[in-house]
């Protein structure tokens, strides 16, 4: 009796240390307290993710434009990722990349599918430390 008790609580012991650890090691923060690292950059821009246009030309046109970008091999991720808006045949590039020649890059094959660098507003960052 006492040996099953004693293997109870060994038991309960465990398995609480085993719930109230995350496998990480790291305790996850509140997603509703916690913002985006990039939330204050955002407040600054009018022409965001959000406003793209549902019309067929400007989905078209950015979806050209991020296959150029992602064809293209020698760009990083994050170049892979910049945000891409099309509103009225006017493109908006945004997020960070690693170099001022990705940056430039990106901007070009923009500049080709949509026909005009003067359509193009590159607001995209090079990362620091890069």
């Amino acid at each position: 009796m006492r040996i099953q008790s004693i293997l109870s609580l060994s038991v309960l012991a465990v398995g609480l240390c085993a719930v109230s650890i995350p496998a990480t090691g790291v305790y996850a923060q509140d997603p509703a307290t916690t913002s985006p690292d990039n939330s204050a950059n955002n407040k600054r821009h009018t022409n965001t993710a959000d406003k793209q246009s549902n019309a067929a030309s400007d989905r078209e046109a950015a979806r050209k434009i991020r296959q150029s970008v992602i064809a293209d091999k020698s760009l990083s991720t994050y170049a892979h990722n910049v945000k891409i808006i099309v509103q009225d045949g006017a493109v908006t590039l945004k997020g960070p990349v690693r170099s001022e020649d990705e940056k430039k890059r990106i901007a070009n094959l923009a500049t080709e599918v949509i026909g005009s660098a003067d359509k193009v507003t590159n607001d995209i960052s090079v990362k620091a430390g890069s």
